[in-house]
């Protein structure tokens, strides 16, 4: 079954609204009016008549045949004769001014019907217009269509439909980075598969090709090209080794329990031990910077930040500077850690992407540093960040909430 539009349904209520009582109202005045305009005109002389009555009366009684009584009954039969006049008057006014009352309210009527359409047409507006436009948003919402923007496509109406438009904009929002949120963690749990999967494949037979490779290094019957494949042999069976962590890494969220972890000490035991003499190293930290985390999965964390950043110097063009800037301070509600270094950046095209997993502009990498590095901030309640001006390097900031 169809129904009529919310728009006409509305009208048609508040025109009735409108229109009953005016009806009503016209009609009973009509037939009130009627009534009572024959009996208006006529009392002050029918008052008049009933007086000389009276006195004509008592003068017949107490005096007949004396001239004043005679004269009470000519004044008694002028006055009848004046009000029989009237009388005539009063009927036939009567009779056209019921009319002209009829007349008058049916002009009322209308009136009053043209000026209730235009008041139920104005209001049916105000309140159909915004109710459809907002039924038409939420059919957006449910396809995760963008909604208009402040100012486009908005019907009029009343001030709370602009608040409720303002909050569906929000809640539409909210929806987007819930749908979004919701994908990255399918896609991010898919990798993490996929990335267990190939450090088992690997690590399988790496155990024993290593073991093998030790037994030979030590065999005193290889010649020299033989040792030499040896060491290749090793050297590569490292890479894959290291790559195989890399993945068992990415594989799995940080685990153990959750305690405060000073990130201001962790910068301070970390950096030096891992950025080389030739490196300038800057160390800016609060006394102490507690966030709430796991000590391994941070120190993971800041580990392959400054790995990267020491890869980023060594390929800097020449005349740059070498140096590797570490802060770690209080911003506002906010732990900062931010590593920032002098080498050659990435572009403008390239920086949304550094932080998917098997992205990386390094020969035999694995592209999952950064990756590992926003998966355990994420773990934490934090937020991750990059900026690459051109020819100022890069910079990382991590966000984390503080410990209570």
């Amino acid at each position: 079954m169809r129904f009529p539009r919310f728009r006409t349904r509305l009208f048609v209520l508040l025109a009735l609204l409108a229109l009953v009582p005016s009806i009503v109202l016209t009609a009973a005045w009509s037939g009130m009016a009627a009534r009572l305009l024959p009996y208006v005109g006529g009392v002050g002389a029918w008052e008049q008549v009933v007086a000389s009555g009276d006195s004509a009366i008592t003068l017949a009684r107490t005096r007949p045949g004396s001239g004043a009584a005679d004269s009470a009954l000519a004044a008694h039969a002028a006055l009848l004769a004046e009000s029989r006049v009237q009388a005539r008057r009063v009927a036939f006014l009567a009779s056209r001014s019921v009319q002209a009352v009829v007349i008058v309210g049916l002009v009322l009527l209308v009136v009053l019907t043209g000026i209730a359409s235009r008041i139920a047409g104005h209001l049916s507006r105000q309140l159909s217009r915004p109710v459809d436009e907002l039924v038409g948003w939420t059919a957006r919402v449910a396809r995760g269509e963008p909604l208009p923007a402040p100012g486009e496509e908005e019907g009029r109406g009343a001030a709370e439909f602009g608040v409720l438009r303002d909050e569906m904009r929000r809640m539409a929002q909210g929806l987007e980075a819930g749908r979004a949120a919701a994908i990255e963690a399918e896609r991010l749990a898919a990798f993490r598969e996929s990335a267990r999967q190939v450090a088992h494949e690997i690590k399988n037979p790496l155990t024993p090709i290593r073991f093998a490779i030790a037994r030979l290094r030590g065999s005193a019957a290889l010649s020299v090209p033989e040792r030499e494949a040896v060491e290749v042999l090793d050297v590569e069976t490292a890479r894959l080794d290291a790559m195989a962590k890399h993945f068992a890494q990415f594989g799995r969220l940080p685990e153990g329990p959750v305690a405060p972890v000073d990130l201001a000490a962790l910068v301070r035991t970390t950096a030096p031990m891992l950025v080389p003499p030739e490196i300038t190293l800057e160390l800016e930290t609060e006394a102490e910077l507690l966030v709430p985390g796991r000590h391994d999965a941070l120190q993971r964390a800041l580990t392959n930040l400054l790995l990267n950043a020491i890869d980023a110097v060594r390929t800097r063009s020449p005349g740059t500077a070498a140096r590797i800037t570490v802060r770690a301070h209080q911003v506002g509600g906010e732990a900062l850690l931010a590593v920032h270094d002098t080498g050659g950046g990435v572009s403008a095209e390239a920086l949304p992407r550094i932080w998917e997993p098997y992205v990386t502009a390094k020969t035999g990498g694995t592209g999952l540093g950064l990756a590992i590095v926003k998966q355990t901030v994420l773990a934490h309640g934090g937020r991750v960040e990059a900026s690459s001006p051109p020819g100022a390097g890069m910079e990382i900031r991590l966000w984390f909430p503080r410990a209570s």
